[in-house]
């Protein structure tokens, strides 16, 4: 045999390269999923231990514990309920003890009525596991001046500036922390008309403390990845929340209110007589029966949400809470929590300009669209309600968790 080449058959060779070609792809397969897997079995073992913990430590709910995976609303669904569970374990504020709760500090003035987001975080923060008596704990300084309290007693504006002035330049010469960062890691909360311009007469505030207001609004100073979107909720409720019930909805768009700003006016001049849009110039009469104002809200796919004298409105969180699919008509507005939700998968958000094509834009929307929206919209409810105490994803938690994103970047 030596000397002599081996005959190997040719079915045989072709049998080879048929193997090895299998090989090659199999080995190929393997390798692409392994160069992905540990990432995403990283990830899934992460959520996986969230979940875990938070149900474990009776912060969620059963139907909050479901996996984040089947969230279709929020930007990235995983990094938010990692990082939220890191900052309820974390997060601590100290809060200013200055100010008699009697006057302008401390205490809220009520929970009800359009400024109830203010109230009740003057609330919440007091019940959270957030607060810290020990100002070497904090990770941010909350002053806690209350703007509406001041309208409550009648204050002026002018004589409002002072006051928050004098008191904010007192914890500065009282205290050491103010002076660390000049003011980066203090925040305010006001969701008053009032309240943003009641701090003008403190520039290093303005420039680098963080403000939660009701009224962010690009074009009058806010500054969006430092300050924060307060949604403007009026607690409490009428009635109970809506949702799953599209059946029911047989208004294409419903509107109404008082004609207080300029994109208003056109809504109600252009389609307040429209007969599949229910749009009235005016809020319906309590004459006319009881709740009929909210009720609509059942009835209706779309709930059209302009601006009023500031760039919020209430009727977004009334929107959102009775499962009708807002439509925003207010330029420059820095929507609530729109850098963790996805607004376009719960909402409509249009340029005011939009309003002369509003009812063609709303009849492009097919059935499986707004039936998309709308289970987005009963995904998010949770986000836009106060409770007292205060309860795991809700509105307070998110205006936590954005206060949070933020002192991140804070260096002293």
């Amino acid at each position: 045999m030596s000397g002599k080449t081996a005959f190997i058959p040719s079915y045989s060779f072709h049998r080879c390269i048929f193997a090895s070609a299998t090989l090659i792809i199999l080995s190929s397969f393997f390798s692409i999923r392994s160069l992905r897997s540990p990432l995403q079995a990283q990830n899934q073992y992460q959520s996986n231990l969230l979940i875990t913990a938070l149900t474990d430590g009776g912060i969620l709910s059963a139907e909050e514990s479901m996996p984040v995976s089947s969230l279709t609303a929020y930007h990235s669904p995983e990094i938010f309920h990692l990082s939220y569970a890191e900052m309820e374990s974390k997060f601590k504020v100290y809060i200013y003890p200055d100010g008699d709760p009697n006057t302008y500090y401390q205490t809220p003035r009520k929970l009800t009525g359009k400024y109830a987001s203010e109230g009740y975080f003057f609330q919440n923060i007091r019940e959270s596991r957030f607060h810290t008596e020990d100002p070497n704990q904090a990770d941010l300084f909350f002053i806690p001046i209350s703007c509406h309290k001041m309208r409550g007693k009648g204050i002026s504006y002018d004589n409002m500036t002072i006051i928050v002035q004098n008191y904010v330049e007192g914890l500065i010469r009282k205290y050491p922390y103010w002076n660390r960062t000049l003011g980066a890691d203090h925040f305010l909360v006001t969701c008053h008309d009032v309240g943003v311009r009641a701090f003008e007469g403190l520039p290093l505030l303005i420039k680098n403390s963080i403000r939660v207001v009701c009224s962010p609004s690009y074009n009058v100073g806010f500054i969006p990845h430092k300050d924060v979107s307060l949604p403007q909720v009026l607690q409490p409720f009428a009635l109970p929340s809506g949702g799953n019930d599209v059946v029911n909805r047989t208004i294409l768009g419903f509107w109404a209110g008082h004609r207080n700003s300029k994109i208003r006016v056109i809504l109600a001049h252009v389609w307040e007589n429209d007969t599949e849009l229910a749009i009235s110039n005016n809020r319906i009469s309590r004459a006319i029966g009881e709740l009929v104002y909210q009720k609509q809200f059942y009835k209706s796919k779309f709930c059209i949400c302009p601006g009023g004298s500031q760039v919020n409105s209430a009727r977004i969180a009334d929107s959102i809470h009775y499962g009708c699919v807002p439509v925003i008509l207010s330029d420059y507005y820095d929507l609530p929590f729109q850098d963790i939700l996805d607004w376009r998968k719960f909402s409509l958000v249009l340029k005011e300009k939009d309003v002369y094509q509003l009812k063609s834009i709303l009849m492009s929307i097919s059935e499986e669209g707004f039936v998309s929206l709308h289970k987005g919209l009963v995904e998010v409810q949770k986000h836009f309600e106060w409770h007292s105490p205060p309860v795991p994803f809700d509105a307070f938690h998110m205006i936590m968790y954005e206060l949070w994103l933020r002192h991140r970047v804070i260096k002293y």
